[in-house]
């Protein structure tokens, strides 16, 4: 384990990739280009909701993929700068989800890193419950770090992932609609265990 290498709680979003597994969080600086490309990217890979046009949840299971893929066009942004600043993360996670997102980018400051390249996303809606007091969604994302880059900041330089990590896993998140017909990331676990 080299100096820029912790133990990281399991879930931590994308970055840790296992539960239990010791990443060098680093991260990605920086913006420009580099964060409309995450937008971009973020944006696109997200896939229609899986559902036949004569599912009736259609749109429903679209609009949960979309604040979902929001969800993530924000994170992108902040672990690119390793700070929350400037985000809309706020409007499509809870607190128990931010706080999450908000040790990783401290971990992130603390050590010097940024994010660079992409992150695959292959999101979709496996599980929807919409006849109930608080209708909840479960998303099932293929994360993808083969484009993913973590940076030393100090030293411009890449730190390569652990040869454990797995490059591509699937992770969960649970989403619920709340006011307005808004709906909110409360949850996300990745399963560094299960590959996709």
């Amino acid at each position: 384990m080299t100096a820029r290498q912790t133990r990281l709680r399991p879930g931590v979003m994308a970055l840790c990739a296992a539960a239990g597994l010791s990443v060098a969080l680093t991260g990605c600086g920086g913006g420009g280009d580099d964060a409309k490309s995450a937008a971009t990217t973020a944006a696109s890979s997200a896939p229609a909701a899986s559902a036949s046009p004569a599912d009736p949840d259609a749109a429903t299971k679209a609009a949960v993929l979309a604040s979902y893929t929001s969800m993530w066009v924000e994170q992108m942004k902040a672990y690119r700068v390793a700070s929350p600043d400037g985000t809309k993360l706020k409007d499509f996670a809870t607190l128990d989800a931010l706080s999450a997102f908000e040790r990783d980018l401290a971990h992130m400051k603390n050590n010097h890193t940024v994010i660079r390249g992409e992150l695959g996303h292959q999101p979709e809606v496996i599980a929807l419950a919409v006849d109930v007091k608080l209708p909840t969604a479960t998303v099932e994302d293929c994360i993808d770090l083969s484009k993913w880059q973590t940076l030393d900041t100090k030293t411009n330089k890449p730190i390569p992932l652990p040869t454990a990590q797995p490059l591509r896993y699937v992770a969960t998140a649970t989403v619920e609609r709340w006011d307005n017909n808004r709906w909110m990331v409360t949850e996300y676990e990745p399963d560094g265990t299960r590959t996709c």
